[in-house]
């Protein structure tokens, strides 16, 4: 069984050494091996028990003297991620097929490189291998973003690449400190669930993580770094920050944050989710000025995981379930989202909402899977969107009244916002950029195909995802209240 996740963890490893001499083969050669990412992530979800047991345990000493271990598994809580991971992957590589980049090779490469990663940050039990998969992750998509990006990339790149690492520092400098109190001397998962930490050493680890955190999701006052990455980056690398690459503080908060220092989150929850709510605001208001379809895209990102983070701090197994299924539905509707901007750009090489419209009359095809997308985002009941956001105001609800009412502007505003970018880019009248705008085919088809085939049976039928985390949800918050109590 161990075999399967070490494999899992390194096949894209693998793939990003052949894909790197493979030339202008590289992006069938990356396809194939996250195809093959993909497969072995059905074994692996065919043979898992959806438990509260973590499973497939992978267990090696690494550095023995500083009791570092190469220590991974999976429960229902890191397969949703996995599976997130690796089905969003390939569909980013096939995403990328129209383009001709400069040296594909190194292109596809890092894709792959930062994959792994990633799954190195979702199955960790190891605090150590788990900055190691967080700092891992980060350097490819800081090339991807910094050598194929847009004009500003540099700037903007910098700007990113210092907000990250001063957040790693302080998850870095709370991972010491727990190593320090912790008998075992090591920096296995589990120990560190089992340190009686007083609630101010809980307050200082709980910053020292959750800034960490709130800056890769990301959460005002943290945010500042998003719309411009995001707008900047090539296509391939928003769709990785915004599909995948946030939900590594999503999951380091369920994961590492609530655990540890449950005290440190009951003092400062409150605060974690007026921070949360003010972004979906603040980030839902600037969304209605925006002039640029990816900047826009962008700020309902940060509305959209503002919601999910109030619902994790709400400490309930509906909003704690709600933000499990919400990842993956976010991760599905923010990549069409902006595949169909890139395939817009593509086309008329621009982004501004007012230069564009009427591209629904010679492009139907692209404006039906648009409007799936669009429906998907704003939770529309019958698509992915829907259960997710569904059960997340249920969660913040249950933790306070006032806070669903203004957690809940997300839906209104968002359904707004996204309508009338919908009207403005495909109704309307034709004009002399979009009156020859040519239809979706091959490739560009079959992600968008891929993409609203997802939206419409996660919801349909969510019921698969849900039985996945259940029980390793109700386990953590258990655990959190036990440690609770046991600090009054």
């Amino acid at each position: 069984m161990e075999q399967l996740l070490i494999l899992l963890i390194f096949l894209p490893v693998i793939g990003a050494l052949v894909t790197a001499f493979t030339g202008n083969a590289a992006k069938h050669v990356a396809l194939v091996f996250a195809v093959a990412s993909l497969a072995l992530t059905a074994v692996v979800a065919g043979q898992f028990i959806p438990d509260a047991s973590t499973q497939f345990v992978v267990n090696l000493p690494w550095i023995q003297d500083l009791g570092i271990h190469f220590h991974a598994g999976i429960d229902g809580i890191s397969l949703i991620t996995v599976l997130l991971t690796n089905v969003l992957v390939p569909i980013i590589i096939l995403a990328s097929y129209q383009h001709n980049y400069k040296s594909p090779a190194g292109f596809f490469a890092l894709i792959l490189f930062m994959q792994a990663g990633l799954l190195v940050v979702f199955t960790a039990m190891d605090a150590f291998l788990f900055y190691i998969g967080w700092e891992a992750a980060l350097i490819p998509i800081y090339f991807i973003c910094a050598i194929w990006g847009g004009k500003d990339r540099i700037k903007v790149n910098m700007k990113f690449f210092v907000y990250t690492i001063a957040g790693s520092l302080f998850m870095l400098l709370g991972i010491i400190y727990l190593y320090l109190q912790n008998p075992a001397h090591n920096f296995d998962i589990q120990a560190f669930y089992q340190l009686h930490l007083d609630p101010v050493q809980q307050g200082w680890i709980f910053w020292s993580f959750f800034i960490a955190f709130a800056i890769k999701m990301p959460i005002f006052p943290f945010h500042t770094w998003q719309p411009d990455t995001y707008t900047e980056a090539p296509a391939a690398g928003t769709m990785l920050l915004s599909g995948i690459m946030l939900k590594m503080g999503i999951y380091g908060v369920i994961r590492w944050l609530l655990p540890i220092v449950p005290a440190g989150v009951q003092e400062w929850g409150n605060t974690a989710i007026i921070l949360s709510i003010i972004g979906i605001v603040y980030a839902s208001l600037i969304a209605f000025k925006q002039k640029d379809a990816k900047r826009l895209i962008a700020y309902s990102s940060i509305a959209h995981v503002g919601l999910i983070s109030a619902g994790i701090f709400a400490l309930n197994t509906q909003g704690m379930q709600g933000a499990m299924i919400q990842m993956l539905s976010h991760g599905v509707n923010v990549i069409g989202l902006f595949f169909v901007l890139d395939i817009i750009f593509s086309r008329v090489k621009t982004n501004t909402i007012a230069e564009l419209g009427g591209i629904a009359k010679s492009a139907p095809k692209l404006a039906i899977a648009f409007l799936i997308i669009v429906l998907g985002t704003v939770a529309l009941p019958g698509t992915n969107g829907f259960i997710g956001e569904f059960l997340l105001l249920i969660g913040i609800y249950q933790y306070n009244i006032w806070a669903v009412v203004f957690a809940g502007l997300t839906v209104i505003f968002g359904a707004v916002y996204m309508f009338r970018l919908y009207q403005n880019i495909m109704l309307g009248k034709t004009n002399e950029l979009t009156v020859g705008f040519a239809d979706i085919k091959g490739t560009e088809q079959i992600v968008l195909v891929i993409i609203c085939a997802l939206i419409i049976v996660l919801g349909v039928y969510p019921k698969p995802i849900l039985h996945l985390s259940e029980a390793s949800v109700q386990q953590l918050l258990e655990q959190v209240n036990q440690k609770l109590t046991s600090v009054k």
